[in-house]
């Protein structure tokens, strides 16, 4: 150790602050030249890193490249103090010698012989082939990468020129845009400035307006001066005519009269009153001046009055002009006024027609209900016949009985005759017939049941017990044997599975097990078991409890059955399961088929009877009463071929009516529904309804730990067809060359990550998840009105309206009766804005993740 610190007596002479000065100095170089992973072997050696220093360094994610990797392998090397920056210095030495020349400016000296000290010949021999294959390996991994960087190139060009071809049309479609912009600009501005100069015209006018009343104004003050001044120019005149008058008269006086004293005072006195009544030259000249000014002024006046005309008549002109747009935009407004009421009259007649459609839409509902009715009361009618026939039927059997047995009676040989009275075909059996094919247990209460018709399979001779009841004690033990072997209720296998058995042209085939009926024997003999009947059933409508020790039941309960013959057959002994097992918890009685079936029509029919908005399905926080499932007689049922089991064969049926009564239906009303359970490990996928509110929670519930959105994948026609064959597609859409399938397989990789994967498919794929063994958590949420409108800022987001929100939710409402599986539901009233809803929604899935899975 001693012979790895030696280093440069002038590097070790420096100080620590002067060292790392150096190194700071050139850390822009030191970080771009340097590669981490060949310095931290000898820097592990010198013992200034350790093991998680060089995880750290070379590992760490949050260092994404080499720069980041040599940086914080500086700032730990700083944290050492000297003996890091010399360890860090002489790693320079022996891998990067330029960069150790360029921060120190010595010159690299290694000595060779003190590094081949280190380690043996043989040992350096291998560790130097050692290194040489893992860069061989990490040659062959980088060519790897570049031949896929190659490939990721091309595909990438090829969408960039896709890309291209899609950024040329969108600037084509960019510049038509800007086209249209433009000419919708021009044809503003021309609309504005048209808006201008109606504006302007219009102050014109009003201005001209004003002009005119101002200059009525002005013409009748200027009348008035007018007639003030003819007054006082006719005063003028009659003072001057009076003037003249005067001057003739005394010219004529002085020349005609002779000069006299008297005279000549007389004239005096008479001309000093002449002068006092006239008016002195001064006067005269100021009155011609005002007079020259008044005809001046009204010289003026006369003009202005002119220019007022003319102005009026350009006024009055513009009036025109105007009236006449006037009238043409009243008669435009009365065209559209025309127009409005015509589309008004349009609107009403649709009105009432919708209304007349919705009176026929209402009709015909009644109209149907009253043929559901009538049909109900038919087939009740009908039901009710036919059980009068079977009671006759029974009659007619037992009277032949007793003709038999009194024939017995008196024959006189009774060995051969009995030998051949027990050969002769046995009678029917009675059979108890309700409606849709819901077949009651065989009744042997009138101890008939060890009787043996022909039509049922006869037990071979290795056949110990089933056949020939040996050993089985009489009444209930002789029940549960028939049961185990022949009876159409909880055949039992071993395992304790109903519906096991098999038919063939009404013929019971034979699977005996001898071990479990020999344990079933014993455990009926020590009282241990009462019955062999042992399944789990989905119940299908709600049973009120009406007498004691009667289980009240809720739509799709889980209820384990384990006696279809309690009581003789007229209910069934039933436990309810809780949701976190499969143990029972609350027991007592519940119909048996025939009769929970009659139940479920009388409900049905019951529903029928309500109004438009009764008859819908029952809103979230109401109890769900019937859930309508229907099923084809055709096609095989585990617990629809245990009850129809034990029927013979309808060809072999002598009476017509009963050929009939098999010939008239295929499909039947299903009260139970088989079901068994299911308890994944791994975290189930997640499935909301409706679809629109499932893609909404899906965005929120990406960001979260543990749930993922499952992504719909491209497939070629090849890959589409090889994934089909293996049954691998869980919903698909077409697209050009190919299709976007969400398959399982991807799916399981997320279930197999331990998260759940968040699918935005139809409910029809849960049957093909439940193929697959993936079965998906269902989550239901209610929607109404005023739910909607919560989600009216998201919905806008997605492009959706509220109406298309409610129409997609009562869709996929109706379709969840078809679901082979429980769901969850959410209440409107148990959440308050989306931030509530997703805690509800992860709530709900931890909660169904715990639970007992249970399929039909």
């Amino acid at each position: 150790m001693a012979e790895l610190c030696r280093t440069d007596s002038s590097l070790t002479a420096l100080e620590e602050e002067m060292l790392w000065e150096m190194m700071e100095d050139h850390r822009c170089r030191i970080v771009r030249s340097i590669c981490p992973s060949r310095l931290t072997p000898y820097l592990r050696q010198a013992k200034v890193l350790d093991q998680l220093d060089e995880e750290e360094v070379l590992h760490s994610p949050r260092f994404t490249n080499t720069a980041m990797r040599v940086g914080h392998l500086l700032d730990l090397l700083k944290t050492r103090g000297k003996n890091g920056a010399i360890a860090f210095l002489e790693s320079l030495k022996f891998h990067n010698p330029d960069v150790y020349t360029l921060v120190t400016g010595l010159q690299p000296s290694v000595d060779f012989t003190n590094f081949s000290g280190l380690m043996e010949t043989s040992k350096l021999t291998e560790c130097l082939a050692g290194a040489i294959g893992s860069l061989q390996e990490e040659l062959s991994q980088e060519k790897g990468q570049k031949e896929a960087l190659l490939r990721r190139c091309q595909q990438l060009q090829e969408h960039l020129g896709q890309a291209e071809a899609r950024a040329e049309g969108l600037r084509q479609l960019e510049a038509d845009h800007s086209r249209m912009k433009r000419e919708v600009s021009a044809h503003f501005h021309e609309v504005l400035k048209l808006k201008d100069e109606m504006l302007s015209l219009s102050l014109h006018y009003s201005n001209a307006l004003q002009e005119k009343d101002l200059a009525a104004t002005r013409c009748r003050g200027l009348q008035e001066e007018l007639y003030l001044m003819k007054q006082e120019l006719q005063r003028e005149k009659m003072s001057s005519s009076c003037e003249r008058e005067f001057r003739e008269r005394s010219l004529k006086m002085t020349n005609d009269l002779e000069p006299g004293d008297e005279e000549l005072s007389r004239l005096k006195e008479e001309n000093e009153k002449l002068r006092s009544l006239t008016f002195s030259l001064a006067e005269k000249d100021i009155l011609e001046q005002n007079l020259d000014e008044a005809l001046e002024s009204r010289q003026e006046l006369v003009n202005r009055i002119h220019s007022l005309r003319e102005q009026a008549m350009a006024a009055e002109r513009q009036r025109k002009q105007y009236w006449e747009e006037k009238e043409q935009t009243l008669l435009q407004f009365q065209k559209t006024k025309v127009d409005c009421e015509i589309y008004k009259e349009k609107m009403n007649v649709l009105q009432s027609q919708v209304v007349e459609l919705q009176k026929e839409r209402d009709q015909a509902y009644s109209a149907r209900d009253g043929s559901q009715l009538e049909m109900s009361q038919n087939l009740a009618e009908k039901d009710a016949l036919r059980r009068k026939v079977f009671e006759l039927t029974d009659q007619v059997c037992e009277l032949r009985q007793q003709v038999q047995r009194l024939q017995a009676q008196a024959e006189s040989l009774p060995g051969p005759k009995q030998e051949v009275g027990a050969r002769e075909p046995c009678l029917k059996r009675k059979q108890q017939l309700v409606r849709m094919f819901a077949l009651c247990p065989w009744d042997d209460s009138d101890g008939s049941s060890s009787e043996q018709c022909p039509g049922e399979a006869e037990a071979s001779p290795q056949d110990p017990g089933p056949g020939h009841g040996a050993g089985l004690p009489g009444g209930r033990a002789a029940g549960a044997d028939k049961r185990y072997w022949r009876e159409p209720h909880g055949h039992l296998h071993s395992s304790g599975h109903p519906g096991l058995r098999g038919r063939r042209d009404g013929v019971v085939p034979r699977h005996p097990d001898y071990d479990g009926y020999k344990k079933l024997v014993q455990d009926l003999k020590a009282k241990v078991a009462t019955s062999g009947d042992s399944f789990y059933i989905r119940v299908n409508l709600a049973l009120e409890r009406r007498a004691e020790g009667e289980l009240q039941v809720h739509c799709n309960d889980i209820l384990h059955v384990t006696d279809t013959l309690f009581q003789g057959g007229s209910c069934w002994h039933a436990h309810r399961v809780g949701p976190y097992s499969t143990k029972g918890t609350e027991q007592g009685t519940i119909p048996n088929y025939a009769q929970a079936q009659q139940l479920l029509i009388a409900l049905i029919q019951d529903m029928a009877h309500r109004s438009t908005m009764a008859r819908k399905q029952p809103s979230a926080g109401a109890q769900k009463l019937v859930r309508i499932v229907s099923m084809d007689r055709t096609k095989a049922s585990p617990l629809w071929s245990s009850f129809d089991g034990g029927q013979s064969d309808p060809s072999q049926v002598e009476d017509p009516s009963t050929v009939c009564f098999w010939a008239e239906s295929y499909f039947t009303l299903v009260p139970y529904t088989l079901v068994h359970s299911h308890r994944p490990s791994r975290p189930r996928p997640v499935l909301f309804v409706p679809r629109v509110v499932g893609k909404i929670l899906m965005e929120k519930l990406c960001l979260l730990q543990g749930y993922k959105k499952c992504p719909a994948a491209y497939l070629s026609q090849e890959e589409y067809d090889a994934s089909s064959q293996r049954g691998d597609i869980i919903q698909e859409r077409e697209a050009s060359g190919g299709r976007y399938c969400v398959t399982c397989s991807a799916v399981e990789s997320l279930m197999g990550k331990n998260t759940h994967a968040l699918l935005d498919v139809q409910l029809d794929s849960v049957r093909v998840l439940h193929k697959m063994e993936i079965f998906p958590i269902i989550i239901y949420i209610s929607i109404n009105e005023k739910v909607a409108k919560k989600f009216k800022k998201a919905l806008q987001q997605l492009g959706t309206t509220e109406d298309q929100l409610l129409e997609a939710a009562r869709q996929e409402e109706g379709e969840l009766d078809k679901v082979p599986c429980l769901y969850s539901s959410l209440a409107p009233d148990s959440w308050s804005d989306l931030h509530a809803l997703l805690g509800c929604v992860r709530l709900a899935i931890a909660d169904e993740q715990k639970k007992v899975v249970w399929t039909e």
